[in-house]
Order: C-alpha cells, then structure tokens, then sequence
C-alpha cells in the first residue's frame, strides 16, 4: 500500500515537472529542535535520482538553535570529522508547496552514511520506533495538535535589527474567539489555512487566543507520525507565510512575561482497525481499562520525558498558576487547569489530552515520550488515581519539573526511556539539554544588570 502510494506520488510529480508547474523541489529532513532542514533540487534532477536519496552533513542532529557545534555528542564531532547522513526521501509525504511558487516539498528519513540503518537520534526514528512497539501491541495511535504562536505588527528582519526591543503584538487586547480582532490578522491566517488545505494537511481552523497577537491553529486528527510531519510542516509555513506579509510571528512559549504563554496541547488515543481501544461504554467516563493503564504510565512517568515537551530554558517560564498553562501532573474530566484533561467522556472519541508542551516542542519526541510512558503503563497494568477535582493549581502532588536542570536529570535517569529508547537515544538528548544550560549559565541578561548594576 505504502509503495504503491509512493509511486503514484513519484508520478504525479513528474507530471508536474513535465508541464513546468514544479521546477523545485524542497528535501526536508527534521532536526533535533523540530526545524526543516536540507536542499532546493532542481526538479528534473529530483524526479531522474534525488528521490532515491541525498545527503547532508550530520551535524545537523548534534546543533543547536544558533546552528553551534557543540561537543559531547558520541553521534559525530570535530574528531570523528563531521561526515555525513543520508537523506532518505519518504515519497508518501511528497506534497505541494502552494505559499512558493513551483515548488513541493518531501520529508525524508535520516540514515548512517555506512550502514543505510536509521540514525537512532533521529526525530522521525524515535517515533517511528515507539509506534512499533505499539504496532506489536496490536495497536495504532491517534493523535492531534493545537499550535498556538504569537503575531506581531512588524517583521523579524525589523525586530531583529532592534534587539527584539519594543516588540508589538498585531492586536492590543485578549483575542480569545474574537471574531473581530482576527479579522484584521486574515492576511497571514486565511493563506495559512488554504495554502496548508492545498498541501494536503488537513486543517480545522484558526481562531484567537487568550493573549493579544496570540492565535491557535487546529489541523483534524490522524495517525501519529501523519500528525507530527503535519505540525511541522504547518509550524514551518506559519513563519514563512507571516514572513510573506511582512509580519513576524513567535513559538516561543513565553516570549514575554506581562504576556500569555504559547503552548502544543498533545491529543491521543489507541485504536485498533476501526474500534477505539480507549472506549468501554460501561464504565463511568466511558474509559476502558486500557486507557486508565495509559494514562497511569503518563502521569508516573511524566517528569521522565517532560524535556521532550519542554526543552529549552525558556520552555518552563509558562507554567505559573492561573495561567492556563498546569503545573501539575495530574488528570482531571474536563478541567483545564491540570496537566492532563479527559476530553469527550462517554463517547467513542473519548481521548486524553496533554497540556504540558509548549509551542517549542518537537512534536515527533514529544509523541514518542508520551507513547512510551503509555506502553509502559499498559505492560505494567498500572492503576490509575481518581481524577482530580477543582483548581488544580492548589494541589500538593505531581509537580512538573519546574526547570530544564531538573528535567535534564529525569530524562538522563530515567529508566522507562533508556528500555524504550535505548541508551544512545537519552545520551544524546541530555547532551542537547546540557548544552542549553551551559550556553545560558554564561550569559549576564538584561535583569541582571538592571537590578544589579547600581544597587548591588
């Protein structure tokens, strides 16, 4: 099925090719922040050879967000030379890129130059690995994002230029559902919404949120790798098409403090064919006994892959109380203020939510954390506490990790995910946060000088 698909992708494209509709094609891999990295092919070039593979140097998944090239990374460095990885071409994920003229885009997986075996660090790997397992359950995944991401009046080249000083919002006051409000930013959102529709992601809709400039993209459910090639791709053409109407847009989590927080609210739920594994008609919340082992394994191994939904310095600035944005790990019926919410009780669209992960996230290791926290509580039949009640911002249990040190720690002793994930996989990724930290620790920031420079 899936080679067929890949064919008739291939053809269809050189179709487009052959009449000069496409004349570029982008080869995307996914790197360790959650970004698009690769190459412009001349189409013709792709359609004849690109689509069997290209490469590209394997730095790319042992960088950071400035493109560094820090060390303490057993994948590669300076010493072993910086080789390079194979860019292999998922031709099921080829797909127009409507917002640039004459181009389409492919997403491809990461293989060792040596061997041809998947690179296990991999973000499209790691998940593809977890859903395996699952697959081997007789399982499959259902899965959704929520993207929120703040609008502003001017450009990033302006804000840049201006030390990211004196930042505007596009709007001046709470948009949350304000139909108005958003009409006056439909000049990035309504291409965003078709352009995305045209490139075969299938988005619900845009609507305002709880801060000024802050907007939330919807794009419909589907199987969990389907959802986070989705969300990347849709995160990508957000910044490129704001970019296009001389806006600037951020998936910070909190780019600033006076300011709302931006967050990927995670949906999910097992399935098996067409039955849903997470329903039983007869229990109270319409929950079946799988998905309270699920769920279970969520909430017990929360802090271990809470990196995966949090991993920069600025990821745990959003957890404050009455917020909207939990501070506990915890599960309540349909209660936004806990870190997991039962949506759709007592119906066969029951699911669980997760409300922990920021815009910031890579959304292929933050599904894949949470799937193994849930095969692992499915393998060890773990009981699930009673729901909790209320405000959850004034519970006593189950706080998330409250900054990057401390879930840098969980993630490198946790050993749920070294047995799902393997050793390498933690190594790799503590590496990612420790560089974090120590690129942070040596810089004096703007509020240690202004309530220091004087007073101290």
């Amino acid at each position: 099925m899936t080679n067929a698909l890949a064919l008739d992708a291939l053809e269809d494209l050189k179709a487009k090719v052959r009449s000069g509709e496409v004349d570029t094609v982008l080869v995307c891999i996914v790197d360790m922040q959650g970004r698009l990295m690769g190459k412009r092919l001349h189409a013709r070039h792709f359609v004849e050879e690109g689509w069997g593979e290209t490469h590209c140097c394997n730095y790319l998944l042992a960088t950071d967000l400035e493109m560094e090239t820090p060390d303490g990374y057993a994948s590669t460095s300076w010493s072993a030379g910086y080789g390079d990885y194979i860019m292999k071409p998922d031709l099921t994920t080829l797909r127009p890129v409507p917002w640039l003229e004459g181009t389409a885009m492919v997403l491809c997986d990461v293989l060792d130059h040596h061997t041809h075996d998947p690179v296990p660090h991999a973000p499209r790997t790691i998940l593809k690995r977890q859903l395996a397992r699952l697959e081997a359950l007789g399982f499959d995944a259902v899965m959704a994002t929520e993207l929120e991401f703040f609008l502003f009046e001017k450009n990033l080249d302006e804000i840049r230029r201006n030390a990211f000083r004196d930042i505007a919002p596009i709007s001046g006051y709470n948009e949350d559902y304000h139909i108005f409000q958003t009409t006056k930013e439909e000049h990035v959102l309504r291409p965003l919404r078709n352009h995305l529709y045209a490139a075969g992601i299938p988005v619900e809709g845009t609507k305002g949120e709880a801060g000024s400039g802050q907007g939330e993209l919807n794009i419909r459910y589907a199987k969990a790798l389907d959802t986070a090639d989705y969300h990347t791709i849709a995160k990508h053409a957000t910044k490129e098409i704001a970019w296009q109407q001389g806006r600037a847009v951020t998936f910070m989590p909190k780019w600033h403090h006076g300011h709302s927080g931006s967050s990927t609210h995670i949906h999910q739920s097992l399935w098996q064919g067409e039955t849903p594994a997470f329903f039983d008609e007869s229990d109270a919340h319409g929950m079946s006994a799988l998905m309270k082992h699920y769920l279970a394994g969520l909430l017990t191994y929360a802090a271990d892959y809470t990196y995966f939904l949090a991993p920069y310095i600025n990821s745990y600035k959003r957890f404050q109380k009455g917020s909207f944005a939990p501070t506990r790990t915890v599960w309540s019926v349909d209660n936004r203020t806990a870190g997991f919410r039962l949506c759709a009780d007592n119906t066969r669209a029951v699911r669980i939510e997760c409300r922990i992960g920021g815009s910031d996230l890579n959304p292929y290791l933050a599904m894949a954390g949470q799937l193994a926290a849930g095969i692992k509580g499915i393998e060890e039949a773990l009981e699930l506490p009673p729901p909790a009640k209320g405000d959850t911002y004034k519970g006593e249990t189950g706080l998330i990790p409250q900054n990057l040190r401390d879930a840098m720690h969980a993630l490198k002793d946790s050993a749920m995910l070294r047995e799902a994930m393997g050793d390498a996989v933690v190594d790799h990724y503590s590496r990612a946060a420790e560089v974090e930290l120590e690129d942070f620790d040596r810089v004096v920031t703007d509020y240690e000088v202004a309530r220091g420079f004087e007073r101290s």
